[in-house]
C-alpha cells in the first residue's frame, strides 16, 4: 500500500514555515504499514493542485493533502478539489455545528466568512474537526482514497490519529512495516560502509533495506522490512544484528524501534548514573558547555549531575583545575597530558564519581601542523583510573563542538557499561 502527501501553500515554498505536518503523517502510515512514495509542496494555485493531484494518482493508493482549507480568499484547495472530482459544494449541518461549538468556546457567534467552512464537496466523506473549524474531506475515487486535511499541525494530527489512520486500517488489508535502527559512534559513514559492506549485501535475501542517517559525531543504521507476520519480522532483523555486532560491537551503542520511545545517549548516560547511584562533573573547553547542555536537557539530571567548569583560557585551567603552567607550555591545552589532568581535577574539586574533560581545536582557525582543526583529546576519570582519547574531527567549528560532545558521551557510556557495577 503506497501513499503520497502533498502540502499545500505559498508559506511553505517561500520558507516562512518548515513542514512539519508531512514528517508527522509519514511517521504514522508507516507504523501501520503503509510505505510514503513521495512528498511534495505546491503553491495555492489551482493549476498546480490539479496537475500534483494527477501525477499522485499514479503512484500512490492513498494521497493525503493538507493545507488551503481556511475560509479566506486564498485558501482555495476545496474549491479545487470539487473542480477536480467534477461536483458540486453543499452544506453540511454537522460540520456547521462543530464550528459553533468551537466559536462559543470563545464566547463568540460565528462570522458569515466561517459559516463557509460548512461548505464541502458533495462527494466527500466529513472527518471532523474538533480542535478547529476547517474540517477534513474523504474522497473514494476510482479505488484511490484522497484526503484533505487542515494545515494546523494540532489539529491535523488529532485528525490523523483519531479518524484517518482508523479509517484506512478498515478499508484496506495492511501488511506489517518493521522498522529497527542501530545507533553507532566513533565511526564516519563511509569508513562504516566499506566495514560492513557484505554484511549490507546479505541483506537482500532477507527482504531487508538498510538506510545510513548520519548526524554530527554518530550514525544510525536503520534496518526496514515488511510482511504480514510481525514476529517473525522482529526475529529476522534481530538476527541480521547479531550479525552485525560481530562486525563493529565497540562502535555500537543502543538500538531504537520505529513507534517505541527513544533514548538518546545523554538519556542512557543518565539512566547508568542514575540506576549506579553514581555522580558525574565535567570540565570543558572547545565545547564550551554543551556537553553540560546535553546532560541537562534530560529530566532528573540533578540528581547525578553535579556541575562542570568551562576551562576555555589557559589562566582558567591553572586558577580553577590546577593544571600547572608548565604542562600546559610543554604540551598545549589540546593534548593528552593537560586533558588527563583537567579530568581528574574536576572530579576531585566537585567529590564525584566520574567526570569528562574536553579540549581541542574546533576552528576555523588555531588549526598547526601538528595540531590541525578538528583535533581533540577527550578523557574520562573514575575513581581509580583516567582513560583518554585523541580524535581528528573535520574543518566546521560547529559540527566539531556537537562530535566532540558526542564523543566524550559515548567514552562515558563504554565506561559504566564496563565497570564492574554495570548492571
Amino acid at each position: 500500500m503506497l501513499a503520497e502527501i502533498i502540502t499545500i501553500g505559498d508559506e511553505i515554498l517561500i520558507g516562512q514555515i518548515v513542514d512539519t505536518n508531512s514528517a508527522f503523517i509519514a511517521t504514522l502510515l508507516n507504523m501501520n504499514g503503509v510505505s510514503v512514495k513521495q512528498i511534495s509542496s505546491v503553491s495555492d494555485n489551482r493549476e498546480h493542485i490539479l496537475k500534483a493531484l494527477d501525477e499522485a494518482k499514479e503512484r500512490a493508493d492513498i494521497i493525503i493533502i493538507t493545507g488551503g482549507l481556511g475560509p479566506t480568499k486564498d485558501d482555495i484547495t476545496k474549491k479545487t478539489l470539487c473542480d477536480y472530482f467534477k461536483t458540486t459544494m453543499r452544506f453540511d449541518e454537522t460540520v456547521y455545528q462543530d464550528v459553533v461549538n468551537i466559536f462559543a468556546s470563545y464566547g463568540k457567534d460565528v462570522t458569515p466568512i466561517n459559516r463557509k467552512q460548512a461548505e464541502v464537496p458533495e462527494i466527500c466523506s466529513i472527518i471532523r474537526n474538533y480542535n478547529g473549524t476547517a474540517p477534513g474531506m474523504w474522497f473514494d475515487a476510482n479505488g484511490k482514497v484522497f484526503i484533505s486535511l487542515p494545515g494546523v499541525p494540532y489539529e491535523m494530527k488529532a485528525m490523523m490519529q483519531e479518524q484517518v489512520i482508523p479509517k484506512i486500517k478498515k478499508q484496506f488489508k495492511l501488511p506489517a512495516i518493521y522498522h529497527k535502527t542501530v545507533l553507532t559512534q566513533g565511526l564516519g559513514e563511509s569508513y562504516l560502509s566499506e566495514l560492513i559492506s557484505d554484511w549490507e549485501d546479505s541483506l537482500a535475501t532477507d527482504n531487508i533495506k538498510l538506510a545510513y542517517l548520519p548526524s554530527p559525531g554518530m550514525v544510525r543504521l536503520r534496518l526496514s522490512t515488511k510482511g504480514n507476520d510481525e514476529k517473525k519480522l522482529r526475529s529476522t532483523v534481530d538476527k541480521k544484528i547479531e550479525e552485525l555486532k560481530v562486525l563493529i560491537a565497540e562502535y555500537i551503542y543502543g538500538y531504537e524501534i520505529y513507534g517505541e520511545e527513544k533514548e538518546s545517549l545523554e538519556q542512557m548516560v543518565g539512566r547508568l548514573l542514575r540506576n549506579k547511584k553514581k555522580t558525574l562533573s565535567t570540565a570543558e573547553s572547545c565545547t564550551g558547555g554543551y556537553i553540560s547542555h546535553l546532560i541537562t536537557t534530560v529530566p532528573g539530571s540533578s540528581n547525578y549531575y553535579i556541575g562542570s567548569i568551562i576551562s576555555y583560557s589557559y589562566g582558567v585551567k591553572e586558577k580553577e583545575l590546577g593544571v600547572s603552567k608548565q604542562l600546559l607550555e610543554k604540551h598545549g591545552a589540546v593534548s593528552q597530558p593537560v586533558v588527563e589532568q583537567m579530568a581528574k581535577a574536576i572530579r576531585e574539586k566537585y567529590k564525584t564519581d566520574y567526570s569528562i574533560a574536553a579540549s581541542g581545536v574546533a576552528g576555523p582557525g588555531g588549526g598547526t601542523d601538528e595540531k590541525p582543526v578538528g583535533t581533540v583529546w577527550i578523557a574520562i576519570a573514575t575513581t581509580d583510573k583516567v582513560v583518554s582519547q585523541k580524535f581528528l574531527f573535520g574543518k566546521d567549528r560547529q559540527r566539531n563542538i556537537h562530535k566532540t560532545a558526542a564523543a566524550a558521551l559515548n567514552m562515558l557510556r563504554k565506561e559504566l557499561e564496563e565497570s564492574s557495577f554495570a548492571l
